[in-house]
């Protein structure tokens, strides 16, 4: 028996996976644990708990890798202030010491960490390093279900690339083409972000959903003055108008008069037209060059599939698109696509490249709908609730599910709290908010008094898988909800001309189809189906409300606030619960109603945590 523990750390999203022969035995992030957002530090709750599941001692693993390499980071930063200065010289003085201190030497600052784990751990031999984005590549193909692959990584940036073609066949993975710092679509979308009022690092995902609010108008100004983009796909930033080399800031004076207004304050500063426009600019930009990349490699390496990964894989409109125009049959994309996922490339990596392991038959979706995290017997349950003075009330699963269902369909938001947590930014109905898609006022009901966040931001719907088709635009399997959809014809509701002149967030208070909690503005969704074999339990409850509503589709949100991590524990899942304006909560077989709790249980939970 091989086992090897991945780990990402020190950037954002820090996080621990372990393998064993190959195979995922558990993969979650430190923030889940520590419930501080993106928590950057050494993941040592996350490693606690791959080491619990996998029943292994520190000094019992085989081998411990971690997701880049700081030389080569180390690197690109010295020759990056050399390249810009003398500008930067502020930012050179407060990152070298820290480097000289701590990051340069890691290999020892893993050792010691690792220690805290395991007394008998002393074997530093033991410590690995992955490049970046191989990590990344990793990640995408190794646990995709391809024998042979291209493979398209994009993020911020790693050491140097920024993105990444390569080509997967077997275990044999080659990176073919690179496009180096500072050059970087992750970047510059972060720029974006960061000129829009939000939160570069945490934030991309408004910008998103802000996008179809607005009309792409600064496209063409983007790629005149900020981007030199090929056909292929590669590019250069015009890096005249950015900060981010050497800077503190994303963007510069000269980046703001190009567009006429200052960057947004996100305290003071209400989003307007121009904002929406802005993001509907830059998304409609990154589209462009995910197609135009995606397009060129699809010709050079002759592959039916796509594997994706980074932080802008998690962009699912321009994943939606490739699908859409055909230039790959099958597309799988790693579901912890940002640095978190790195750890379990890092591992994966390791295993087939380092120990020239073949990969196991028959190929399949190694990320078990991405269920790796922890979970919690229903005798743990119980004890926690009762410890904490909450009210329930056990049924048996046929009539829990049955109740749920009917509370459902009622219009009340439910809690749903069942078996392992999902690995990745997405709840996939096992730490998730539920609701009722066909209500009108549902959307803002749960932006503005479950999530305490921005009432525009979209939700997501979860669909059996069968039905897919019939709701849909979407004839293929999208488990980790990274892939934009339309709505079925057959289910959209035409505006009338009125509503058709209406701008930017005049736009959300009207139907657009059967499913209006879920059916975005332009009459898109992201899309997750359910499988019976991945989620059993959370299946049988969308067949459940469709018994009772003819509709085989829930709102799935992630169990959280603004600005909180999604839930792990049951103690963080009744926090929320009493905190929110959430109706019930369901942990394993138990039931909870907000009016039978004792009302000094109840929380102001508006405030619990920083926005993002």
């Amino acid at each position: 028996m091989t086992s090897i523990l991945g780990i990402s750390a020190f950037y954002h999203d820090s996080a621990a996976a372990l393998i064993i022969d190959g195979k995922i035995i558990a993969a979650a992030q430190e923030e889940r644990f520590s419930r501080k957002k993106h928590d950057s530090g050494y993941p040592f709750h996350a490693v606690e708990y791959v080491l619990k599941e996998s029943k292994l001692k520190l000094n019992e693993v085989n081998y411990i890798t971690f997701y880049e390499k700081p030389f080569l980071k180390f690197e690109r930063l010295l020759e990056t202030y050399v390249a810009f200065s003398p500008r930067g010289f502020k930012s050179f003085c407060m990152s070298m010491p820290i480097w000289l201190r701590e990051k340069l030497f890691q290999k020892k600052v893993l050792f010691n960490q690792l220690r805290n784990h395991d007394d008998n751990f002393h074997d530093m031999n033991k410590i690995y390093f992955s490049e970046h984005h191989f990590s990344h590549a990793a990640s995408a193909f190794y646990p995709s279900p391809f024998n042979d692959a291209t493979v398209l990584t994009l993020d911020g940036v790693g050491e140097w690339a920024t993105t990444t073609m390569a080509k997967g066949h077997g275990r044999d993975l080659e990176i073919l083409k690179e496009i180096h710092f500072p050059h970087s679509v992750g970047l510059l979308y972060s720029a974006f972000t960061f000129y829009t009022g939000f939160k570069v690092n945490s934030a991309e995902y408004k910008v998103m959903g802000l996008a179809p609010y607005g009309e792409p108008r600064f496209k063409n100004l983007i790629i005149d003055k900020l981007i030199d983009l090929k056909k292929d796909g590669t590019f250069r930033l015009n890096m005249d108008f950015f900060d981010y080399p050497t800077g503190l800031k994303m963007t510069n004076e000269k980046f703001s008069k190009l567009f006429g207004q200052p960057v947004r304050n996100l305290k003071n500063d209400l989003l307007t037209q121009f904002h929406m426009d802005v993001a509907a600019s830059i998304q409609s930009v990154t589209e462009e060059i995910v197609l135009r990349l995606a397009r060129s490699i699809a010709k050079e390496t002759e592959s039916k599939n796509l594997c994706m990964a980074g932080g802008v894989a998690l962009n699912c409109v321009a994943n939606g698109k490739i699908l859409k125009e055909k230039i790959f049959e099958n597309i799988w994309i790693q579901p912890a696509a940002g640095d978190a996922g790195g750890a379990l490339g890092a591992a994966l990596a390791l295993w087939h490249q380092e120990l020239k392991k073949e990969r196991s038959e028959p190929l399949k979706d190694e990320m078990k709908g991405s269920y790796l995290g922890p979970k919690f017997d229903n005798n743990e349950v119980q004890s926690t609730l009762s410890t904490l003075n909450a009210t329930f009330e056990k049924l048996p699963e046929e009539d829990l599910l049955k109740v749920t269902a009917q509370e459902l369909s009622k219009e009340r938001t439910i809690g749903w709290f069942q078996g392992r947590m999902e690995f990745g930014p997405r709840a996939l109905g096992a730490r998730s908010i539920l609701a009722d898609p066909r209500s009108e006022k549902m959307q803002k009901i749960l932006n503005l008094k479950v999530k305490f966040r921005e009432s525009f931001r979209p939700f997501a719907p979860s669909i059996i898988r069968e039905e897919l088709s019939n709701w849909f635009d979407l004839d293929c399997d999208s488990p980790y909800m990274l892939l934009v959809a339309d709505i079925k014809e057959s289910k959209k509701k035409e505006m009338n001309e009125p509503e058709k002149k209406l701008f930017g967030i005049e736009k959300l208070n009207i139907k657009r189809s059967d499913i209006p909690a879920v059916t975005h503005v332009d009459y898109s969704a992201r899309v997750q189906t359910v499988h019976i074999n991945t989620n059993p339990k959370y299946y049988k409850l969308i067949k459940n409300f469709e018994s009772i509503t003819n509709c085989p589709v829930i709102v799935n949100t992630s169990f959280n606030i603004r600005g909180e991590p999604i839930v792990c524990s049951v103690q963080d899942a009744y926090r929320c619960f009493m905190g929110t304006d959430l109706d019930i909560l369901v942990c394993e077989n138990f039931i909870l109603y907000k009016e039978k709790q004792n009302k000094q249980l109840l929380k102001d939970y508006r405030n619990k945590f920083k926005p993002d």
